[in-house]
């Protein structure tokens, strides 16, 4: 057997031919002046020896106790018998055995001593710490809010809450200011531009015309499309504004608004030619597949064009979402690694490829996350603001009326609150997902560890 560490098996011989527990080479067959007492004169026993035909043995020898193993004597030349098994625990997969000098199992197992595994193996002597003895890799390091390794799901939305918790004073300050800047701007579109009383009166007239119908949908399409914009907008910026912060808790850290605005600044041009791209991309898609319809509605066929336009708007939003989740962490990218608005997008195109239906799914289940919350907050207030307006909560469920200026300023309150709370929820969860991935791709793990001052962490530099 070879004596390699790691693969000498318990009681098998050296490769050297020297006999377990010698300590001495072997003496030689044909020593002078040594007889076999089996062949002295007056034997009772004359003849050769049994242990081997002509072989001649001196008669200073170890006492036989020396020569069995340690579990109890053996015959000679009879290897000793393997440690027992341990005996069953639940589920029949047997108690861990106590870990011995050299890690998990019997003394002078498999392997060097020191080294865990059984007798053996790699990790320090006794195994790893809270391990039972087991020569596995150790927990991995958390100096944040995330372990360094690949991120679960339920990590990733850990991270994002424990992020928005312990930094909450920044966190909420620069959600706040972003979704009251938005909201404002949304207030004023709805109040000045978009509040088309006869629009929404055509839509519950059942005597309307289909033109006015017509004209009543591409109106309540064009005021949500904007509210949305505006709102993609919003979350966007507030993701570039706690990158910042959330790549700081990752390490342990803590920032202040000022120092996230100063590390941001610099990219506040290159971001917002980020927003403005990729809206463009995402709008451009799904107005190409609608415009065979209006093409179409505008040439006569009213009623056939419409439904063109539609089934083709929501044809190319597969392609849009296929490409929104494809450049989604670009702004991460931008923000950390202080690219340009191409590469950004190329390098979320390169952290995505592969993953991204994964990726999809936790955006996915964090937007409706944020959704329910949001909906919870801003609910009470919508119904608060219906009621103080000249309508009352009627008009609001049977959706006759216009929108007043009290009712978008009561609600406009709630939207803030919610979006003061979602904010940090989506920003977050697409930051740790930038994180995650280039942990799984490019081993982020090892700088951000040294980063932390983590001791020990991975392979040292040079080696």
């Amino acid at each position: 057997m070879n004596d390699t560490p790691g693969w000498a098996s318990p009681g098998s011989a050296p490769s050297d031919g020297q006999q377990p527990g010698a300590s001495g080479p072997a003496e030689p067959a044909d020593r002078p002046g040594t007889t076999n007492p089996a062949e002295q004169p007056g034997s009772e026993h004359p003849g050769p020896d049994p242990q081997g035909p002509g072989s001649q043995w001196s008669k200073e020898q170890p006492p036989a106790g020396q020569w069995s193993a340690p579990t109890g004597p053996t015959a000679p030349g009879q290897a000793p018998p393997p440690p027992p098994p341990p005996p069953p625990g639940p589920g029949g997969w047997g108690a861990p055995p106590q870990a011995g000098p050299g890690g998990y199992g019997v003394p002078g197992g498999y392997g060097p001593p020191g080294h865990g595994g059984w007798g053996g193996g790699y990790g320090p002597p006794g195994g790893y710490p809270g391990h039972g003895g087991w020569g596995g890799p150790p927990p991995a390091a958390k100096p944040g809010v995330i372990p360094l390794r690949p991120l679960g799901v339920g990590e990733i939305l850990d991270g994002a809450v424990s992020t928005m918790r312990a930094h909450w004073r920044t966190v909420l300050g620069i959600s706040l200011t972003v979704a009251v800047v938005t909201e404002i701007i949304v207030i004023l579109l709805q109040g000045l531009v978009l509040n088309d009383t006869a629009g929404s009166e055509a839509l519950n007239d059942p005597s309307a015309t289909l033109d006015e119908l017509t004209r009543a949908m591409g109106d309540a399409m064009l005021g949500s499309s904007v509210v949305f914009v505006i709102s993609l907008i919003g979350t966007v910026a507030a993701t570039a504004l706690l990158t910042t912060v959330t790549s700081r808790a990752v390490l342990g850290k803590s920032v202040t608004t000022g120092e996230a605005w100063r590390d941001a600044r610099p990219q506040v041009l290159k971001l917002l030619g980020l927003i403005f791209l990729l809206l463009l991309i995402v709008v451009g898609v799904v107005v190409a597949g609608a415009v065979p319809g209006i093409l179409l509605a505008v040439s006569g066929e009213t009623a056939g064009g419409v439904a063109l336009a539609v089934l083709g708007a929501m044809g190319t939003s597969v392609v849009a979402l296929w490409l929104g989740i494809r450049f989604s962490l670009a702004s991460p990218a931008l923000m950390l690694e202080k690219q340009s608005i191409t590469k950004s997008m190329s390098r979320s195109a390169k952290l995505v490829r592969g993953s991204w239906w994964r990726i999809f799914g936790i955006q996915l289940l964090a937007s409706v996350i944020a959704g329910i919350v949001s909906a919870i907050v801003v609910l009470p207030f919508t119904f608060l603001a219906a009621a103080f307006s000249g309508d009352g909560i009627g008009s609001l469920l049977n959706g006759s009326g216009g929108l007043g200026w009290s009712f978008l300023i009561i609600s406009g309150v709630g939207s803030v609150i919610g979006s003061m709370i979602t904010f940090p929820i989506t920003a977050g969860v697409t930051v740790l997902l930038y994180v995650d991935q280039r942990i799984r791709r490019e081993a982020l793990d090892l700088e951000l560890a040294r980063a932390a001052g983590v001791q020990g962490y991975g392979p040292t530099p040079g080696s």
